[in-house]
């Protein structure tokens, strides 16, 4: 993230994370306010500090939209305590155990947007073109949130005026029904592609938001809004729209040619890249150090199975990908790709343990995508960039709209079924519509997602915005039992705000 230092006059004024400068933005007082917002370095820095806090938010991502899909279910193979988080993918959350707490966070970041836009709106310090392109980050990035919020708990509070200090918990305001909360997300959607206008450029380097990424989150959320509130081919027309603006302007974005180069530490910011999280070596680990803490074996434990690619066992010097597992990936998920799909090993990693017969048995599967870069020694950093858009979602979007409105999405398909295949590609057997799953287009499509965003944050999502009958299909989520679909609202929360009401399903919720 980009280094700005700055003097700031008023109280906590700077924070280090690890080497990226941001400010500490606990609200601006009355009078702190006075002596903030009088030069556009300032602004920068206020804008520098809301993309710090959104990384901060970045494990959040991953754990509304995936953690509770079919991605996950197994307990962990090293024996580690799961720590209450096998009730994601087991979905037995509960009012007493929501295993997340004041809405992630969210509204803090929020209430720092709020009040970004605010004095960017009143403000004669900044060239027209710069105000415009930091509102256009700022509605962004508040749709993001409240899009989260919005398919997490459904009815959330809509707070679009910053105040002195926002603590949703003590906040005595009613939460506001899911459709006016689609309606606030498509007005900042539009009043962010307004404000950028012209304007495509992606700022430091791809971990800046931008009017692409405000692009793909309309698509993201008309596509919502047509499949599960009612849009129909109208608002899929609207995402296709989108889509198909990023292709014809940013015209640089693309397919990388190799699947493991989108993740590889030595390719950040490469063409597929719309907008991610960007972390550095010996300044972020990825999602804040979560990801090893949740998705990687303990590395004396990997040292005692074998790896299917040698024959032997770990390596640990070299394999040291290590940390704790507090979510086990399904052992059949490994089977659920071709030996021929290059996603399968850039993913997915099997342990095995070596039977009297030599042949190998498979004992437990852990993410293999982020490779993070070797430090020193036998050290592997984690600190890969967490893709939040990228190219292959723009096309696999596009797909999806373009069957709701009774095209062909075979063109988009198979440049994403080419590229994982390579040489091994023969668009007779493997193309779309050749493939047995083609038939039914929603699987095809849901199929294709689950193998080219493993460890994205978007599997939930995804069985979600298909239809509640994938997610009974495919989850160990209670067949259904709809209002389970959503996630509980925490205790101290409710306590706190007593206009809030309790996510319907999770009244009287017990264990």
């Amino acid at each position: 993230m980009k280094k700005t230092v700055i003097s700031l006059l008023f109280a906590a004024s700077l924070i280090s994370f690890g080497g990226c400068t941001s400010l500490d933005m606990e609200p601006v007082s009355s009078i702190t306010d006075a002596n903030y917002w009088k030069t556009p370095d300032h602004f920068e820095a206020f804008m520098n500090g809301l993309h710090t806090r959104f990384r901060e938010r970045s494990f959040n991502y991953f754990l509304l939209g995936e953690s509770r899909s079919d991605v996950f279910g197994d307990l962990p193979f090293g024996g580690e305590a799961t720590q209450g988080m096998e009730r994601l993918p087991y979905n037995t959350l509960s009012a007493e155990a929501p295993v997340v707490t004041n809405y992630v966070g969210f509204y803090e970041n929020i209430n720092q947007l709020n009040l970004m836009i605010a004095k960017t709106l009143e403000t004669d310090k900044l060239s027209e073109s710069g105000k415009n392109y930091y509102l256009g980050q700022a509605y962004g990035m508040r749709a993001f949130y409240y899009f989260h919020l919005l398919r997490t708990w459904g009815d959330v509070i809509i707070v679009t005026e910053p105040t002195g200090k926002l603590d949703v918990g003590n906040l005595a305001k009613a939460a506001s029904p899911a459709v006016e909360v689609m309606a606030q997300i498509k007005t900042d959607v539009d009043e962010s592609e307004k404000s950028f206008g012209s304007d495509y450029t992606i700022k430091g380097r791809k971990s800046f938001w931008s009017k692409a990424a405000t692009l793909m989150l309309k698509a993201e959320v008309y596509l919502w809004s047509a499949k599960q509130m009612g849009g129909g081919t109208g608002d899929a027309g609207t995402a296709k729209s989108a889509l198909t603006d990023i292709q014809q302007n940013v015209p640089e974005l693309g397919l990388m040619d190799s699947y493991k180069d989108v993740f590889a530490y030595t390719q950040k910011g490469n063409r597929e890249i719309i907008f991610a999280v960007r972390s550095e070596l010996k300044e972020y680990d990825m999602w804040g150090g979560s990801f090893s803490g949740n998705l990687l074996p303990y590395a004396a434990t990997l040292a005692t199975y074998y790896d299917a690619s040698t024959g032997e066992k770990f390596d640990i010097s070299k394999e040291n990908l290590s940390g704790l597992m507090r979510l086990g990936i399904k052992k059949t998920n490994l089977a659920r790709f071709e030996d021929k799909d290059s996603r399968k090993r850039t993913s997915l990693n099997g342990a095995y343990n070596k039977l009297e017969d030599g042949s190998l048995d498979l004992v437990g599967v852990y993410c293999y995508k982020y490779q993070g870069t070797q430090d020193a020694g036998s050290t592997r950093s984690n600190v890969d960039d967490y893709p939040i858009y990228r190219y292959a979602d723009l096309l696999l979007m596009l797909a999806e709209a373009k069957v709701m409105l009774g095209e062909n999405p075979a063109s988009e398909i198979n440049q994403i079924r080419q590229r994982a295949y390579g040489e091994n590609y023969d668009e007779k057997t493997i193309g779309f519509p050749h493939q047995a799953i083609d038939k039914d287009i929603n699987e095809a499509l849901l199929e294709e997602r689950f193998k080219e965003f493993l460890i994205e944050g978007k599997r939930w999502y995804d069985l979600r915005r298909f239809g509640n009958e994938y997610v009974f299909k495919y989850t160990l989520a209670e067949d259904g039992n709809e209002k389970k679909l959503l996630w509980p609202i925490d205790k101290t929360t409710l306590t706190n705000n007593t206009a809030l009401k309790q996510t319907p399903g999770y009244e009287t919720s017990g264990s």
